[in-house]
């Protein structure tokens, strides 16, 4: 079944060719997704990486990578890429090792495997003998374990931070403010059988501490509350105006508004207040204008 990658031109005479070039250092050729994968045995893959470079016009070496495989006698494997640019061709060639036993370095077949060598060790712990340079090169310096060993702890070992009364960077073992390790895989409408912090706070709810907030209705209360017959909605409110001037748009829409409503209720006509002799006299009198008022003389203005 062809794959949605890029087209690689097939190689149907590739198998017979591997397998008379390898002879008995071919340990398995497989063909998947329009792939060829080999497994070659681990103390001759530099020999076979000379083989493959100079008779099957593999001339680049792509990448170095590393698998993880804890069930296995020997866990790991390195698997390395090459491209063949005239055949327009890739193949994946694999060796298997453990946490002990080096691998032969591909460095002087190809110079630019020293780095993706030390990847691999970096984060799988793989040695290779005679790589020039073995060393960590994306953990920091100091650093305990291997970080894409499926046994390796999410959290590492160590952790790095700036201590201001040291005026410096330091390093401390981990300290988690949750216990991740402990972590109860519980159903959440259930809840936990210990008493969870804040539990303690619902009494009088008549459930045990631990088993979360109390339901207010069961399922049958609430299908007896929807079966029950619903109540005559209220009348509508009646048509409340205190005095017809209250409107104030007029005294056409007052006199509409002292008309006795669709519903029956009619408006209270209000009463005029009586008025204080005080009061009448201020509002028949005439405004006067007020006089402006002189400046005093015999000081500043």
């Amino acid at each position: 079944m062809a794959h949605a990658a890029p087209l690689i031109a097939p190689r149907a005479t590739l198998a017979a060719e591997l397998k008379q070039l390898l002879g008995a250092d071919l340990l398995a050729h497989d063909f998947a997704a329009d792939e060829d994968s080999i497994t070659v045995d681990r103390t001759a893959i530099a020999g076979v990486m000379i083989a493959l470079r100079d008779n099957l016009e593999y001339q680049q070496m792509m990448e170095i990578a590393g698998v993880d495989y804890p069930e296995r006698a020997e866990r790991f494997e390195v698997v390395y890429h090459l491209l063949s640019v005239t055949r327009n061709h890739r193949l994946r060639v694999r060796v298997s090792t453990d946490e002990a036993t080096p691998v032969p370095t591909i460095v002087p077949v190809w110079p630019n495997a020293g780095w993706l060598e030390r990847e691999v060790f970096d984060m799988y712990g793989v040695l290779f003998a005679g790589n020039p340079d073995l060393r960590r090169i994306l953990t920091d310096y100091g650093f305990q374990g291997h970080p894409q060993r499926k046994d390796f702890p999410l959290t590492g070992y160590i952790e790095l931070r700036y201590s201001e009364e040291d005026k410096r960077v330091v390093y401390e073992p981990v300290k988690l403010a949750q216990d991740f390790r402990n972590f109860d895989f519980l159903s959440p409408w259930e809840g936990a059988e210990y008493v969870l912090p804040g539990d303690e706070k619902a009494g009088g709810t008549g459930e045990a501490p631990g088993k979360g907030a109390p339901t207010p209705m069961t399922a049958k209360e609430v299908k007896a509350s929807d079966d029950k017959p619903k109540k005559a909605s209220p009348p509508p409110t009646p048509k409340t105006t205190d005095s017809p001037a209250q409107t104030g748009a007029g005294a056409k829409v007052n006199k509409a508004a002292s008309k006795t409503s669709r519903d029956g209720a009619k408006s209270k006509v209000a009463t005029k207040e009586a008025k204080t002799p005080a009061t009448t006299k201020a509002e028949k009198a005439p405004a006067k204008p007020r006089a402006p008022r002189k400046p005093k003389t015999g000081g500043e203005a």
